[in-house]
């Protein structure tokens, strides 16, 4: 089994002492996000567990806790979010330069196979121009380039939700949005990938794509996958069989996993973000969390906790 924490909110940031909390315990227990009568037990003792793959923008939060983890026996690799936004679209993460720094601690710790840069989404505007992505992703690497052996890239994709918050980032901010992957005229595509796969050359970075229904082979970018078999037995010398998650995009490449997260819960509040509706609808999840639960957001009822050896599956 491998466990995503998470793609629905960033555990390393902000849960961290309620995951390793499940950790002691040995199970968490899943809610369906459609349907939160259904529930599902998940097994976190470490002979169950095959690998555990982190998504965050900042796991500094989590990595005092990384030394228990390797002593207990579990195995791990992080997706770490690295872009150069303004407030606008990222209003609450750390400065570039602590999260570069957390960056490359990490990597020291944990050593640069498991940590994989993700440079995404990219979102092209007046503000975040093709130039602009040049200069920062290149700055960025430059910093990070030896801590590292991937990178992960992709393009904004318009959800009903996130098309929302955009629409009221053009109506406060002046924010003008552009699709360079538009078939018509890739010029501008075609500029940027160029320089993404000579800066990617230069610091000895494979470079994947994720969920990307683009053929971006021609720049050195392969289809990728986040929770990624190859990468695992790559890192872990594991002979894993696992099927493609068929609940995911048809694009992704992801194997199956069991996710930890809600969604809703992200104190970072990007406008982009696909899982996160409002900052209202997260502080409202927040008032409910809590550290001790099974639960990533609320408590199970008394009749759950007295089945909660039965408790419904389901597929999410």
């Amino acid at each position: 089994m491998i466990i995503s924490a998470s793609r629905r909110t960033d555990i390393p940031a902000f849960f961290s002492k309620w995951f390793m909390e499940r950790i002691r315990s040995g199970y968490y227990v899943k809610v369906n996000p459609y349907n939160s009568k259904q529930k599902k037990m998940v097994s976190l003792a470490v002979e169950d567990v095959d690998v555990i793959v982190f998504w965050t923008k900042n796991p500094k939060p989590l990595m005092p806790h990384l030394k228990t983890l390797d002593e207990l026996g579990y195995r791990y690799y992080f997706q770490f979010t690295l872009n150069d936004y303004p407030k606008a679209l990222e209003p609450s993460v750390p400065s570039l330069k602590s999260r570069i720094q957390i960056f490359k601690d990490l990597s020291n710790l944990i050593g640069a196979e498991k940590v994989i840069w993700r440079y995404d989404p990219i979102i092209i505007s007046n503000e975040t121009t093709v130039n602009d992505h040049m200069e920062r992703f290149e700055r960025i690497a430059a910093e990070i380039g030896p801590y590292t052996k991937r990178v992960v890239i992709s393009f904004l994709d318009m959800y009903g939700k996130v098309e929302a918050k955009l629409k009221k980032l053009r109506e406060e901010h002046g924010l003008v949005f552009t699709d360079i992957t538009s078939p018509d005229d890739r010029a501008e595509l075609h500029r940027l990938m160029n320089h993404f796969a000579t800066v990617a050359s230069r610091y000895s970075l494979e470079m994947y794509s994720c969920a990307e229904k683009m053929d971006l082979e021609q720049y050195g970018v392969q289809h990728g996958a986040c929770i990624d078999i190859k990468l695992i037995q790559k890192i872990f010398g594991s002979e894993l069989r696992f099927k493609k998650d068929p609940y995911q995009r048809s694009e992704c490449l992801c194997a199956e996993s069991e996710d930890m997260g809600v969604y809703d819960t992200c104190k970072f509040n990007c406008t982009y973000c696909y899982a996160v509706r409002s900052e209202k609808t997260v502080n409202k999840h927040w008032e409910r969390h809590d550290v001790h639960s099974p639960l990533l957001i609320g408590q199970l009822d008394n009749e759950e906790v007295d089945c909660s050896l039965q408790l419904k599956l389901f597929d999410d």
